[in-house]
């Protein structure tokens, strides 16, 4: 995988690693909350023949950190990525989201429907229902920024490898969880802080009720034990009848870290169907 850098007209500055194949579709990985690029790196060789990029979001990994929260914005960041894709010479993109990062892929497809081949979405949703339940979290999300930037990269981290989403992570190997608290401490707080702030879950748009206009081929991915996400991908099923679900035994949220060779070999399968 080679390591680009991709600027955007305002300046802003995106890495990414791209597999360098000569083409014009590639598997876009979009990693979650506290996630980089590193977070795919296990998958660079399960899918032999494909373009595979995978990229930092902004305020995240390599990928520059701006101060002001509205340059976070949904719209803004999908924009970025139609840039992104420009620049890599991508007509078509297979995109792979979990968490944040699918509820960005939400977006982009719902954007630039033309451009999305494949949709694989691990653990996310199209957003919350009632502008209620919206209000609430871009409460929640205000004061957790302000303890980032408050209390500093490692109080933070402290904090949320502790959270309930995440307990099923504690069964992990040593070397398993080091790596992801490694990974969560190279973050710029005031990244992670602009990220809940401009496209936390309250501020995104609402997609439900707009499902339908997805009409590229999707996979709902979730852990049997996140009860809470196998609800709503049961409820975007519902929705999109086409779309396939995919509940994988013993794992949580982190589908991809709690079963990494399964996440692969469901991902594998999904797309060669699609491309029988």
């Amino acid at each position: 995988m080679e390591t680009v850098n991709i600027k955007m007209a305002d300046g802003v500055c995106y890495r990414a690693a791209d597999s360098g194949y000569d083409s014009s579709e590639a598997l876009v990985f979009l990693h979650g909350f506290t996630g980089s690029k590193e977070s795919w790196m296990f998958l660079q060789d399960a899918f032999p023949g494909e373009r595979l990029v995978m990229i930092d979001c902004l305020g995240h990994g390599e990928s520059d950190a701006p101060l002001q929260a509205v340059r976070y914005s949904t719209s803004r960041q999908v924009s970025d990525l139609a840039a992104i894709f420009d620049q890599l010479k991508l007509h078509k993109v297979k995109l792979i989201g979990y968490s944040m990062g699918g509820r960005l892929a939400y977006s982009f497809a719902q954007v630039f429907p033309d451009r999305v081949s494949a949709l694989v979405l691990e653990s996310s949703t199209p957003g919350l229902g009632t502008l209620q339940e919206r209000k609430n979290r871009i409460h929640s999300d205000r004061k957790l920024a302000d303890f980032i930037l408050r209390n500093g990269i490692k109080s933070f981290v402290d904090y949320w490898e502790n959270i309930p989403l995440f307990a099923t992570q504690l069964s992990l190997p040593e070397g398993v969880r080091k790596n992801i608290r490694a990974g969560r401490l190279k973050n710029n707080p005031s990244g992670l802080a602009g990220s809940l702030l401009g496209m936390g879950t309250g501020s995104q748009p609402s997609w439900w009720d707009a499902l339908d206009n997805i009409k590229a081929p999707v996979l709902l991915i979730c852990g049997e034990w996140d009860e809470k996400f196998c609800i709503i991908n049961q409820k975007v099923h519902n929705r999109l009848p086409s779309s396939k679900i995919e509940v994988v035994k013993q794992a949580g949220h982190t589908v991809h870290v709690e079963q990494p060779q399964i996440f692969g070999k469901i991902i594998s399968e999904f797309l060669s169907s699609e491309q029988a």
